[in-house]
């Protein structure tokens, strides 16, 4: 009897996973037993093999370790730093060389009066060059703005005849007045900067009294040239190429529309006279009081005496 419970069927196999054999030392029959049942309850897989799983090869010292291994970075050699060196020192010296010869040239250009000028305006599309705050002295820019104002006023009046004349060739008035409209404008805005307002600026800037003379000649033409487009006398085309007061009021009787136009192109006119006047009164007496009168005089008796010779 005692025979029967020799075996434990709890006590569990003493297996060494580090030794080679795949038989447990005690407990088989309770293994074979188990299995057995495992296999009864599941009939589809098949029982387990008691058999270990055979150990992985050893890795390599270096698998884990590899401050043995060597990488390869290319480096330039001495020879190549030192010709990199050389050209880098080569361009420095070049552009040193061009930056030398460029402010020698200002120098000469400004011992000989040339000013370069940057045009800088208007600043969206910059074609002159203009800058009364830095170039005019201080006393003198409020006389100058107001001369820049008569500019931009000749340039609104101009522009605002060519609407007005538009809108006479659509109502049936003709083209000739049009294109003379154009022509003005053209011609006008151009030929003030250049004639009359260029001449004042120079003048302000550098005190030259040759070209304060040369300001008043035509600064005169130009205040001309407004009281002729204020009244706009019958005589190109029956005056309507330009808006004043005479072709206004003809079209006011026939053509209501064109006739504000026209009237509003006169009150432009009229303000420009007036602003025009008031400059060169202010210039004028600037000149005198600066001296630049007898300076001219005297310029001009030079000249007379060297063209008698």
């Amino acid at each position: 009897m005692a025979g029967r419970y020799d075996s434990n069927p709890f006590e569990e196999e003493d297996v060494n996973p580090f030794s080679g054999s795949s038989a447990p030392r005690k407990g088989s029959g309770q293994s074979n037993y188990e299995g057995g049942a495992f296999y009864m309850m599941n009939p589809g897989v098949p029982p387990a093999s008691n058999s270990r799983p055979s150990p992985l090869p050893p890795e390599p010292v270096e698998f884990y370790n590899d401050r043995a291994t060597t990488i390869d970075i290319p480096l330039d050699n001495s020879k190549d730093l030192k010709k990199k060196e050389k050209e880098l020192q080569t361009k420095e010296a070049e552009l040193n060389r061009r930056e030398q010869e460029l402010k020698r040239k200002e120098e000469a250009a400004a011992r000989a009066g040339i000013v370069i000028e940057v045009k800088n305006w208007p600043p969206m599309f910059p074609i002159i060059h203009h800058d009364i705050a830095k170039e005019i002295p201080t006393h003198l820019q409020r006389m100058q703005y107001f001369a820049f104002a008569s500019l931009l006023g000749l340039t609104t009046c101009l522009f605002w005849n060519i609407i007005a004349t538009t809108v006479a060739w659509i109502e049936g008035e003709g083209v000739k007045i049009w294109l003379l409209s154009i022509i003005f404008f053209i011609s006008g805005v151009p030929g003030a900067y250049v004639l009359w307002y260029r001449p004042l600026y120079n003048a302000m800037r550098t005190e030259s009294a040759l070209k304060f003379g040369w300001f008043f000649l035509f600064y005169v033409v130009h205040i001309g040239f407004c009281i002729y487009a204020a009244v706009a006398p019958p005589i190109f085309f029956k005056g309507e190429s330009l808006t004043g007061i005479l072709p206004a009021i003809d079209f006011l009787g026939d053509h209501a529309i064109i006739a504000i136009f026209y009237f509003i192109g006169f009150g432009f006119f009229c303000l420009e006279l007036t602003l025009s006047i008031w400059v060169i009164q202010q210039v004028y007496m600037y000149f005198r009081g600066s001296g630049k009168a007898a300076e001219i005089r005297r310029e001009a008796a030079r000249g007379a005496v060297r063209a008698a010779f």
